[in-house]
């Protein structure tokens, strides 16, 4: 049972989710840390299952796109464009540990019809067993905006749910959900959420939409809800403190799983 960050180091199976904040641009160089520590946590014997936005942020540049594209059209090209290079990227970086990756793309209607639910499972599972790490993305280039997940923390939740992880690790560009916007006098950071515990008077901004992603506080809020509220903790914290979340140390955010 992991009831605490301490305990990460003995999870079986963890699914971590990144955003296309913390590995792109001038934070592009934390995909390097975010590969050693998961690699790390593979090496021995930890199933490892990334979340990782970042198609369409790595394909921006190459259509010329300084912002991200607010039409479902150009997100959809951005996307085909980025998501091989991505790929290929963290193939890259995981070749230095001697660990292949593979490509699962979802969308909505894959997780809410059976046979396709089925096969995602089935597929992710046989990648596990064959030491494969599975790389997990919304498949962008055929969804619309009206069966979006919206955000991928909500995504890594199903997929954590999917997969029957012992844990979830929700990585941002903030080390820990805050009482109020961090840059904000008074502001403290969240040890411990236990179930049922009335978030209301956190001050949480709205799903931001910034120049390569979209997410925010509340958007890890909501996924970290339901993973704990299907029996499975929730650490919310920042890319750059991955590593130490993968030996059970450093700062963030734990929500305890509710009692199945």
């Amino acid at each position: 049972m992991i009831s605490s960050l301490a305990d990460l180091p003995g999870a079986k199976r963890l699914v971590v989710k990144v955003g296309s904040s913390s590995i792109s641009g001038e934070r592009a160089h934390q995909m390097a840390g975010l590969v050693e520590a998961l690699s790390t946590a593979r090496n021995r014997g930890q199933d490892v299952v990334l979340v990782s936005s970042g198609a369409i942020a790595t394909g921006m540049p190459h259509l010329e796109l300084n912002d991200r594209p607010l039409d479902l059209a150009t997100q959809q090209a951005a996307a085909a464009v980025g998501q091989n290079l991505l790929m290929r990227r963290y193939q890259d970086l995981f070749n230095q540990f001697d660990i292949v990756t593979g490509q699962v793309l979802l969308t909505v209607g894959d997780l809410e019809s059976d046979p396709h639910r089925s096969n995602a499972s089935r597929t992710i599972e046989r990648l596990l067993g064959l030491g494969i790490v599975p790389i997990v993305n919304e498949n962008d280039t055929v969804a619309t905006q009206e069966i979006r997940f919206g955000d991928n923390d909500r995504l890594a939740a199903l997929v954590a749910e999917l997969v029957e992880a012992d844990a979830l690790v929700l990585l941002s560009d903030v080390d820990a959900i805050y009482t109020q916007p961090p840059s904000e006098p008074g502001a403290e950071p969240i040890a411990t959420v236990e179930p049922g515990d009335d978030l209301s008077w956190i001050h949480v901004e709205s799903a931001v939409v910034n120049s390569v992603g979209t997410g925010g506080a509340v958007t890890k809020v909501s996924a970290a809800r339901m993973a704990s509220a299907a029996g499975i903790p929730v650490l919310v914290t920042a890319t750059n403190q991955v590593h130490l979340s993968m030996e059970g140390t450093g700062p963030g955010t734990w929500f305890q799983a509710a009692v199945k």
